[in-house]
């Protein structure tokens, strides 16, 4: 498989699949949960058996922790960072092999202190030495609750569950996960717009990946780091993003959308069929190896939208600007920067943000992602990647004090699929597949006479593409 690109297979193998886990920035938890099919060719793997519990090894998140990095620094620290996932991954191993958490917790943690003092060391010589990074060395060892309790609810009604489970991978997507559309309840709420809204949107077309552009790669979290999102990625626009990209091959690379001027890079974790069919990176970094299996599905449609403001009038994106929605570890963090919105065609004013859709004949499935629309007026990233952009007020619609409004990028992405709960998004092995995770990437790469007139299309209420 190519770093940036994968042809599907069309074979139904089977896979043997064992989790093997990692965690960007150090932090999370670690499934161990191994799963083997026997049978060469056989329709379906076997469900997981009721009450079958996934062990985890849960580490602090440290990345989170590092709001301030000079740039000077975040090269190193990116590479620091990932050394602590790459550890995680070696722990895993070990522990998967042993099952002995005495044994693993002492030389992880020796190990991670090591790398945590580096971190400091690096922050210090850039005059911003951390407090006590050290604290955040040891982790623990414990079983999934969810997990058990799921189990639980399987013992209940096995025959069920076993008939649900077929297809999926071994570290999810649960029954539990998915939810009927109909069952749910109308929730989306809109600010009203004021007297100085604006209206407007402008439309780009960037084609729905028809090409087959995949990485596992993040070049905003950890560039120049392969395999950091430890999960496949679905590419449009720039054609010359990977974990090397810089700005200026972001500048000079090729672009899919059909205006030439927007080489703005748009990527979001791929959705799968829990089919049992293999693709091509069965066992590559980012798919089989990261227990990421089953059919990548291509998206039926792809509408990537800037709209205005309720209250204000919008400024043009700087150039290079980065902006991350929603948590690719929201499972294991907590759902504080989770912006998942799940829904049907038909639906969509019933959004779900913990659970996938279980859609009614002839209706498909929605991803809509509702990126940061307000900037701090001065940097296109953050060390932590989100205190340069914040969320207008859900209320209001206002953007917080020293931001500035920005035309907000809307991506709605639609899959035809079959009935039923038998999909997922790539996930890290550890977040289970779980629908809170989902998350998407932009960086702005408008020709900037370009932006400017996204911005006055938004602020004249055209309708513009």
């Amino acid at each position: 498989m190519g770093r940036t690109s994968r042809k599907r297979s069309r074979l139904a193998r089977r896979v043997v699949a064992a989790s093997a886990a990692v965690i960007m920035g150090g932090g999370g938890l670690v499934a161990v949960n191994v799963y083997a099919n026997a049978e060469e060719g056989a329709d379906q793997p076997p469900p997981r058996s009721a009450g079958q519990q996934a062990s985890t090894i849960s580490c602090p998140d440290v990345g989170n922790q590092l709001p301030e990095v000079p740039d000077a620094a975040r090269g190193e620290v990116d590479r620091q960072l990932a050394d602590l996932d790459s550890q995680i991954t070696d722990a895993y191993g070990q522990f998967e092999q042993t099952r002995d958490k005495e044994s693993l917790l002492g030389p992880l943690e020796e190990k991670r202190r090591e790398t945590l003092g580096g971190i400091s060391d690096t922050l210090d010589r850039s005059g911003a030495r951390p407090e006590d990074l050290g604290s955040m060395a040891p982790c623990t060892v414990r079983a999934d609750d969810q997990e058990q309790e799921q189990g639980q609810e399987q013992e209940q009604g096995q025959e069920q569950g076993q008939e649900q489970e077929q297809g999926r991978s071994a570290n999810g997507p649960e029954a539990g996960d998915f939810v009927e559309i109909r069952s749910v309840r109308p929730n989306v709420n809109r600010p009203r717009n004021g007297r100085n809204a604006s209206r407007g949107t402008f439309t780009t077309q960037c084609g729905r990946n028809e090409n087959g552009k995949f990485n596992p790669d993040n070049v905003i979290v950890a560039p120049g780091v392969s395999n950091g999102a430890h999960h496949m990625h679905d590419y449009v626009g720039n054609q010359a993003t990977d974990a090397f990209s810089d700005d200026n091959d972001l500048a000079n690379g090729r672009t899919s959308c059909r205006n030439q001027g927007d080489k703005s890079t748009y990527y979001w974790p791929v959705l799968r069929l829990q089919n049992g069919e293999d693709e091509d990176d069965a066992q590559a970094d980012g798919g089989g190896k990261d227990q990421n299996v089953g059919e990548i599905r291509t998206p039926a449609s792809v509408s990537l939208k800037f709209a205005g403001n309720p209250v204000s009038k919008v400024v043009a994106m700087p150039r290079f600007l980065r902006i991350i929605t929603g948590d690719a570890k929201a499972f294991t963090n907590g759902d504080a920067n989770a912006n998942a919105s799940w829904s049907c065609t038909g639906f969509e004013n019933r959004q779900l943000k913990e659970k996938y859709p279980i859609c009614p004949e002839g209706s498909k499935v929605v991803r809509t992602f509702n990126f940061q629309s307000c900037w701090d007026g001065q940097n296109t990233d953050s060390a932590n990647h989100r205190t340069h952009v914040a969320f207008a007020d859900p209320r209001t619609g206002a953007c917080p004090g020293g931001f500035r409004a920005v035309p907000q990028l809307v991506q709605r992405i639609v899959y035809d699929v079959p009935p039923g709960p038998g999909f997922a998004v790539d996930s890290f092995p550890e977040q289970l597949h779980k629908p809170v995770t989902d998350h998407g990437d932009f960086i702005n790469v408008f020709d900037e006479r370009l932006m400017r007139r996204v911005a006055k299309c938004v602020n004249s209420g055209q309708r513009c593409t």
